[in-house]
Formats: C-alpha cells, structure tokens, sequence
C-alpha cells in the first residue's frame, strides 16, 4: 500500500534545474547567463517591476479615474422580512450576530424595508430606511437608533454601559 512517504513525480515530469557558472562545458560558465560587467552584470542586481529605464511608467501614463468618499458608512443590511422567520421580539446586535444576519459586531448595521412583518418588535440598530421603520411601527414594535461612535467606544475600551 502507498504511503506518504513513498510518493514520487511521475518519471520524466521534472527535469534538474540549470547549473549555471559552473565552467564553460555547462555552457553557461564565465558570466552565467548575465553578460558582461555593469550594474547589470553583478550579483544582487534586481530590477524593480515599474522601472523602464527613461521611458515614462504605465502608471504616470494612464489616466486618474474615480473617487473614493472617506466619509462613506459601509453599513451590513438587515431586511424586516428576515427578523420574521425567529421567535426573539427583541432584537440588538448580539441576537443578530447569533441568527446569522449579520457577519460583525465591528461594522455598523442598518435595517431595511425589504418584506412584511408579522408581530410586534423591538430592534436596535445604527440606522433604519424610511420603509423600514413605518413596518416595524406599523406592527406596533419600536426602532431604537443605537450610535455608531458608542459601539466605537465599546470595542475599542471594553467599557459596556
């Protein structure tokens, strides 16, 4: 039986690799490949993957394009119609977390309108759409906003309140 320890690479699907500067039979002796002296020539050149000698670089050459807002809110959506399918009435970021409709604690949740809402709950989050909280109070529950910078404080200091 095979074992581990006996496995090899088929016959003829690896090949030795080149010895180079090992005398002029080899037929890479003297210089090895590399050419004759210069910067080039030494050991411990190593080009850099940018460099093009005096040519403009690809990355001066092309365009700018695009904008990124530093000030964006990248929120983890949580829709009405999923808090239906748990009996919680209550609802914060740990049961959310717990129910798998969340992926973190660290980033901010916001719910959404999206679905129909059978029974009356509670929810705490950083930011509810429109829809969402005309549902959730139209079901006779309640949309507590919590803040971002609070749950901030929270993680970073340990500090619960």
């Amino acid at each position: 039986m095979a074992s581990l320890s006996t496995l090899s690479p088929s016959p003829g699907s690896t090949k030795n690799k080149k010895r180079v500067g090992r005398g002029s039979g080899s037929g890479h002796g003297k210089q090895a490949g590399v050419g004759g002296k210069g910067q080039k020539g030494g050991s411990g050149y190593k080009s850099r993957a940018w460099s093009e000698g005096g040519q403009m670089p690809l990355q001066r050459r092309l365009p700018k394009r695009g904008f990124r807002n530093y000030t964006r809110v990248d929120y983890q959506e949580v829709n009405v119609g999923e808090l239906n399918r748990f009996d919680v009435l209550n609802h914060d970021l740990e049961s959310l977390l717990l129910h798998r409709l969340i992926g973190s604690k660290n980033r901010p949740v916001k719910v959404l309108g999206d679905g129909e809402l059978q029974k009356p709950i509670t929810i705490k989050a950083h930011a509810f759409s429109a829809s969402a909280k005309e549902k959730i109070e139209k079901a006779g529950g309640k949309a507590e906003v919590i803040s971002r910078f609070a749950a901030k404080k929270e993680i970073v200091t340990g500090d619960k309140k």
